[in-house]
């Protein structure tokens, strides 16, 4: 299934879904950022996904990281709440979603790196290699969020 994003673009269609879901910065002892290459975009981004009826939100963060790195993590803080009704998602299946996603950060307690069908590439990524990956504005956002070390998390 591919996946297109829309920023404050007047063309977006209207969405049908508004889906809850939840992310990770998940960083290892050198302070590099893990990263996915999503497959049905070819961007960059943090792990993360929808909850499901039987997840909380922090679980939602455990799960998805679990399922598409293979990486155990435990969250350790919260970078913020994301809900920008101007960003849409559009999938391929006719999903036009708008989505509420809460950014955690987490660090690994196990497991082991593995691809999933979701990406194409996970590396963990320097702050100052950053900028020439391919991401969309609102992954940036949440990276830029916790690399300035906020006292309080974002609300947007």
């Amino acid at each position: 299934m591919s996946r297109t994003e829309y920023y404050d673009d007047p063309d977006a269609p209207e969405p049908n879904s508004l889906v809850v879901a939840a992310s990770a910065v998940v960083t290892d002892d050198d302070g590099r950022i893990l990263l996915q290459r999503r497959r049905d975009s070819g961007l960059w981004a943090l792990p993360g996904g929808g909850m499901e009826m039987t997840d909380s939100l922090p679980g939602t963060a455990v799960r998805e990281v679990a399922e598409e790195t293979g990486l155990e993590v435990e969250i350790t803080g919260l970078v913020g709440t994301y809900t920008d009704p101007r960003h849409v998602i559009v999938y391929s299946d006719g999903e036009v979603r708008r989505q509420f996603n809460i950014c955690f950060t987490a660090r690994v307690t196990g497991g082991e790196l593995a691809i999933s069908d979701e990406s194409t590439e996970l590396r963990f990524i320097a702050p100052e290699d950053l900028e020439d990956l391919p991401m969309h504005h609102t992954q940036q956002l949440r990276v830029q969020h916790f690399l300035e070390h906020r006292e309080r998390p974002y609300l947007g």
